[in-house]
């Protein structure tokens, strides 16, 4: 998870915003990342439903295609890990 928590914290910092301080959220949608890479073989969001068409669902991996946008219009993402 640390690894995962890392790698995110990363991400947020080359895109000019950072994780949720609020460890506990951030470890539950870490947790649904896992989840869903166990269950469906890739980190999808785990707010994002998966459709099955493999091109529509390459969107939903974490971090999702929708995430900049997101952060430009809600100063967050939907699943609330990454925030302005």
């Amino acid at each position: 998870m640390e690894e995962i928590i890392r790698a995110c914290a990363e991400y947020a910092l080359k895109n000019g915003f950072k994780l949720n301080p609020d460890k506990k959220s951030v470890e539950r949608v870490i947790k649904g990342l896992l989840e869903n890479e166990k269950k469906n073989g890739k980190k999808y969001c785990p707010c994002r439903r998966l459709s099955g068409n493999h091109e529509e669902d390459a969107k939903k991996v974490c971090p999702c295609a929708y995430v900049l946008e997101q952060i430009a219009r809600d100063g967050r993402c939907f699943c609330g890990l990454y925030i302005k």
